[in-house]
């Protein structure tokens, strides 16, 4: 019987040869997509458990060294965010990690965080509530400058048209001026009762779903508040996406919208005055779309600092 050479030595590990033909240093190198859950505090004191994707990358320094230790960075992903609560300081001991497990090869290190964030949130009027779940993308990074933290949300409202509801008030004066003659007295009654009949209210402004979205840089030492960001937010436009409603919600619902009559670049400059107010942002970047119901496309504006 043939007598097999002895095996018991180290293994081999090809990614970490050495030679001058290999190039060139490279921006980021790892993983994305790494599945794992993560504990994360919006901001009300309530952790949620959450499902999440993660990236975790290095960079690669040194132009003759083959590639990275990817194994190490999946282990301590899990070590950290299987274990402890997701904030700046342990995405902070993370990425510290990250270059300590590769002295000598890396000297920048990040990683990126995707999951949903649920939560509660009341009907404007009936006794009701429900869960609003919103996106939630975290990058943070750790290089000779220091460490740095940023945070990506969504929030969907609604958008009524300041054009389209001149134009239907227009049309409603002139309905008006045609049922009720000029040298006729007005009878209380019937201009409630036409007030309240689609013979009155021939035409109503256009609405419709938009989405504006968040990217918020941590100023040094600030602690992200999920919810604080999202309620000031949803606090100036005025017209959120709503989650359990009865007809009394649906009519204050109404009721918002005509009082928050906004164009994209309204909408804008609202949270655009809101973000520079908060000291606890270093810079935003925002892209807000109104998705139209009276066009085929979309309108776009843009805000950041």
């Amino acid at each position: 019987m043939k007598i097999l050479s002895d095996t018991t030595g180290a293994m081999p590990d090809v990614a970490t040869q050495t030679a001058p033909r290999f190039g060139a240093p490279l921006e980021w190198v790892g993983m994305d997509g790494i599945d794992a859950p993560i504990r994360f505090d919006a901001g009300d004191g309530a952790p949620q458990v959450a499902a999440a994707k993660i990236g975790a990358f290095v960079n690669l320094a040194r132009p003759d060294v083959r590639g990275i230790h990817m194994s190490r960075l999946y282990l301590m992903v899990d070590e950290y965010l299987g274990s402890r609560t997701l904030d700046a300081g342990t995405l902070d001991a993370m990425l510290r990690a990250f270059l300590d497990s590769h002295a000598g090869l890396a000297d920048r290190a990040r990683v990126d965080i995707r999951f949903q964030h649920l939560v509660r949130r009341r009907a404007l009027r009936s006794d009701n509530s429900g869960w609003r779940a919103y996106p939630v993308a975290i990058e943070a990074t750790r290089d000779a400058r220091g460490f740095h933290l940023g945070l990506t949300t969504e929030v969907t409202y609604s958008s009524t048209c300041p054009a389209s509801a001149a134009l239907a008030r227009q049309l409603i004066q002139e309905r008006f001026a045609t049922d009720f003659a000029a040298d006729a007295p007005l009878d209380r009654a019937a201009v409630l009762a036409w007030l309240g009949s689609e013979q009155g209210i021939v035409a109503t402004p256009h609405a419709q779903r938009s989405v504006a979205r968040l990217q918020v840089r941590y100023a040094a030492g600030a602690t992200p508040n999920l919810i604080g960001l999202l309620d000031a937010v949803e606090g100036a436009l005025g017209t959120p996406a709503q989650t359990a409603v009865k007809r009394e919600d649906e009519q204050a619902f109404a009721l918002a919208n005509g009082g928050n009559l906004m164009f994209c670049e309204d909408a804008a400059r609202r949270i655009q005055r809101v973000l520079d107010g908060d000291a606890g942002l270093a810079g935003f970047q925002v892209r807000l779309e109104h998705q139209e119901s009276l066009h085929a496309h979309d309108a776009v504006a843009f805000t950041s600092t």
